[in-house]
């Protein structure tokens, strides 16, 4: 076990693109962890998704051997966390295994929402920051500017920021001696009962239940015997390791150290993130404190395209919920759709990368519906309904009045995009609270709706100030407004899939938008199809795809036209008759698509 002075834990954390895994990609290379000839970039980001899309997902660990200027060694432990605002769970609980962060800024475009974001969750939990400018090697770069900007707008002193440039590898043993002579060395009792919290877990075809834990006090070893505080289940160590980035079996881990654990975990119900780790049969008095549960935003129904899979789809999700702690799923069922889950996430992007590695790991083929906020829907009888899904709104004559939610969004944007930012707040029912001035930067602070938000908020926003601008939030209250339920019927019927709870004000319009894209979308049939929105009883939006029609006259050569016309009435029966029984059949593109569908 290693000397807990010798020890440093720490996290990277900045906004998007700013050079968070770049860096790690030096630190690891500087440290000799990986052979130069096994080193690639992204070198922590394991998943295809991560490498394709080029952000972090997931936050990973690595354990690195440093030999100090004056010659100590050191033993760092580097998680390198997600920049993006839906996975901010990930973020606060790799911060709850440290002591301090590196704070990377780029040097030219400065501090931006998310920064500001992720280094305040540093400072709650009582982290030490190194603040580091990234990027000096570009012509844009402006060191002092930024410097300025750090300690303007979140109070640090920047004076001592190391200058590096983490794609040529420049002064990178400066940050190393940085975090060695002002991060904090852990505390912890080697001698004191087993007490280890519960960072991550995901599930290894070979390992079973593989756990990522941060021991605090005692000592984790092979053979013993181990018990889940919160959850109560007892299990045997099989093996201890940490990461350096491969899997590396260790005798034993000691206090301030982070590692893994297998214990033959098969069930997926036993774990759960930020529960206590102890010995059985010499138990601490009490838990560490946890996480707090992370609250989902966006709500979608998933359902498999073939009912059959509906027993794989339920075991994949609690897989993929052992690793992925801030989403939730509880079964539903829908009369087009038949079995599936109603699942819970931190926003759109999370809900998108859910879906992709459910297909991609899991192998699984579905179908996702209208994603949407939840509702708080208080009845005549005095009773508070929560919704999720606008197809399970009650009747109106029993509703008294519905709550919405609405967050605190902070956007950060250069001052000649800052009118398009100020209208498209407006548009979206927003309420200025705040604009101050960060430099040539406007810092606005706005309370909007959040399923104003969910669907393009952040698509718009970047197309409007040209990618300049940043955008961050967090949840506020919940507060009354005028909400009715836009309900879409295709050929008379209504698709709940495509139901939407809108704005009174803006139903209208939106009922407009989504007809005229369906009928873009949805292919014509030898019948008319009416495609409707409506409130309640009352139709607000209509468009018609009109039948296609089969040349019944191409084998007449000329004739009587008594002929023709008994051919074409003939014709117009039988669509009669396809009509009544008529099933129209809506492509999943339909639905995407028309969830993006806005009359901006």
């Amino acid at each position: 076990m290693t000397e807990l002075s010798r020890i440093r834990n720490f996290s990277i954390v900045a906004h998007i693109d700013h050079g968070k895994s770049t860096l790690a990609d030096r630190l690891i290379q500087f440290c000799g962890a990986v052979e130069l000839r096994d080193m690639q970039e992204q070198m922590l980001d394991s998943m295809d998704i991560e490498r394709e899309r080029g952000i972090t997902i997931k936050a990973q660990t690595v354990r690195l051997d440093y030999k100090a200027k004056d010659g100590t060694d050191y033993v760092l432990n580097l998680m390198d966390t997600p920049g993006h605002v839906d996975f901010a769970y990930e973020v606060s609980r790799s911060l709850a295994a440290c002591e301090g962060s590196i704070l990377v800024v780029d040097a030219s475009q400065g501090v931006e929402a998310q920064t500001l974001a992720n280094v305040y969750q540093a400072l709650d939990v009582g982290h030490e920051i190194v603040p580091v400018l990234n990027k000096v090697d570009l012509p844009a770069a402006d060191t002092e500017r930024v410097k300025k900007q750090i300690e303007d707008t979140i109070g640090l002193d920047a004076s001592d920021a190391v200058p590096i440039s983490a794609k040529t590898g420049l002064n990178i043993d400066l940050v190393l001696e940085a975090l060695v002579k002002r991060l904090p060395a852990p505390t912890g009792d080697a001698g004191a009962p087993l007490k280890a919290l519960l960072v991550d877990a995901w599930y290894d075809l070979y390992l079973g239940v593989v756990l990522l834990v941060r021991i605090k006090d005692g000592k984790l070893a092979k053979g013993m015997k181990i018990r889940m505080m919160n959850g109560g289940s007892t299990h045997e160590v099989e093996r201890v390791g940490v990461f350096k980035p491969k899997l590396t079996d260790f005798p034993a881990l000691g206090p301030g150290e982070i590692g893994f654990v297998t214990a033959g975990i098969k069930a997926v119900a036993d774990v759960a993130i930020g529960d206590t780790i102890t010995e059985d049969r010499r138990r601490a008095s009490e838990p560490l404190a946890g996480f707090k549960p992370s609250l989902p935003v966006v709500w979608c129904g998933l359902f498999p395209v073939d009912p059959a899979q509906f027993e794989h789809l339920r075991e994949s999700l609690g897989k993929l919920r052992l690793n992925d702690a801030s989403f939730v799923y509880e079964p539903e069922s829908s009369a087009a759709l038949g079995f599936g889950f109603r699942c819970g996430f931190l926003g759109l992007l999370h809900l998108e990368i859910v879906q992709e590695r459910l297909s991609r790991e899991f192998d699984l083929d579905l179908i996702a519906t209208a994603p949407s906020v939840v509702y708080k829907v208080h009845l005549t009888d005095g009773s508070v309904l929560d919704m999720h899904n606008p197809a399970d709104m009650p009747d109106a004559v029993r509703i008294d009045h519905i709550e919405e939610p609405r967050i605190k969004a902070t956007i950060l944007v250069p001052d000649e995009h800052l009118g398009a930012i100020l209208k498209l707040c407006q548009d979206r029912r927003g309420i200025q609270q705040n604009l101050t001035y960060v430099g040539s930067r406007a810092m606005v602070v706005y309370d909007l709706p959040l399923n104003e938000v969910v669907f393009d908020f952040y698509d718009r926003l970047k197309s409007v100030s040209r990618g300049y601008a940043s955008f961050d939030y967090q949840m506020s209250e919940y507060r009354e407004d005028e909400l009715v339920r836009l309900s879409i019927l295709v050929n008379a019927e209504p698709v709940d899939a495509l139901a939407i709870i809108v704005h009174r004000t803006q139903a209208e319009s939106r009922g407009r938008a989504l007809c005229v894209k369906l009928k873009e979308l949805i292919p014509r049939q030898m019948f008319v199809i009416p495609i409707q929105a409506a409130i309640g009883g009352k139709i607000v939006a209509r468009e018609t795809i009109s039948a296609l029609r089969k040349d019944v006259l191409s084998k007449c050569y000329g004739g009587d036209v008594s002929r023709k016309r008994k051919l074409l009435d003939k014709q117009k029966e039988g669509k009669k008759r396809m009509r009544q029984f008529g099933q129209v059949e809506i492509p999943q593109s339909a639905f995407l698509a028309a969830l993006k569908a806005r009359d901006d």
